[in-house]
């Protein structure tokens, strides 16, 4: 029954989307088209959708390479040296009141960096703050990952002499890649559908991405429907293929430990 109340708005948006705006006023809106067009996906391509949807990989890719990567780093000098060290105790707990910060009550405060930067109005602008949002989650769900992976291992490392470079690379990058993959996902989720930042932090048609480039097919085609919903189709494909080659991946990630 869930399946059901799922899949409807699913196949009312595809559906409409392939019928002509005639055929949206005058047949049943559950019903397949009776003519079925690619009129309304030719309509959205040509209207530089292309160009956004490479602008929302851009931002995307960028923003999960370089958080997953620095809060790999950060996790594992947090769990390996923490022990040792009061300040990497206290950072630990710092990212932890990320967690509290609301994307909404910052939003100024990152305009007016983000303007004083030099970066307005460019797909920096919108990596940078999306990283720095991106970090927290990303460094507690590796932490506690990492945490699982037995000590032995790294003093075996530490034995044979590789240095923490080595040992990152070597033992934990391959072990920690199930939780990786999680992290990656969610984050590219986020980003792809993020619409604060893209709003306020770019104004030039070239540098909108696909979240904001839907609101202006909505404006665009106010009466159009099947237009609209075509733009979401398409801009829906990408996050698809995502999770049909990643959803194992993810689905470790989210188990793992839980047997321990």
């Amino acid at each position: 029954m869930w399946l059901i109340f799922a899949m409807v708005p699913i196949y009312y948006v595809v559906i409409t989307s392939l019928k002509s705006q005639a055929g949206f006023f005058k047949e049943n809106a559950l019903l397949p088209p009776s003519d079925p067009t690619l009129d309304n996906y030719a309509l959205v391509l040509s209207n530089n959708f292309l160009g956004y949807l490479a602008n929302s990989v851009i931002v995307t890719v960028g923003t999960v390479v370089i958080a997953v990567a620095f809060a790999l780093g950060a996790a594992y000098a947090i769990v390996r040296g923490s022990r040792t060290s009061r300040w990497l105790r206290g950072s630990f707990s710092l990212f932890l009141l990320g967690l509290a910060i609301p994307l909404q009550a910052v939003i100024i405060p990152v305009y007016l960096m983000i303007i004083r930067a030099g970066l307005y109005d460019s797909l920096v602008a919108l990596i940078l703050p999306s990283v720095a949002f991106a970090l927290p989650l990303t460094i507690i769900i590796l932490v506690n990952f990492l945490r699982d992976i037995p000590g032995e291992l790294y003093e075996a490392m530490k034995v044979d002499g590789a240095s923490d470079w080595r040992t990152l690379t070597t033992l934990v990058l391959p072990l920690a890649r199930p939780a990786l993959s999680t992290v990656a996902i969610y984050n590219g989720l986020h980003v792809w559908n993020g619409f604060i930042f893209p709003l306020v932090l770019t104004q030039s048609p070239d540098k909108r991405v696909l979240p904001l480039a839907l609101w202006t097919f909505q404006g665009e085609f106010t009466t159009n429907v099947p237009a609209v919903l075509a733009a979401v189709v398409l801009s829906t494909l990408p996050i698809v293929v995502l999770y049909v080659f990643g959803r194992r991946q993810l689905l470790a990630g989210l188990t793992a430990g839980v047997g321990k």
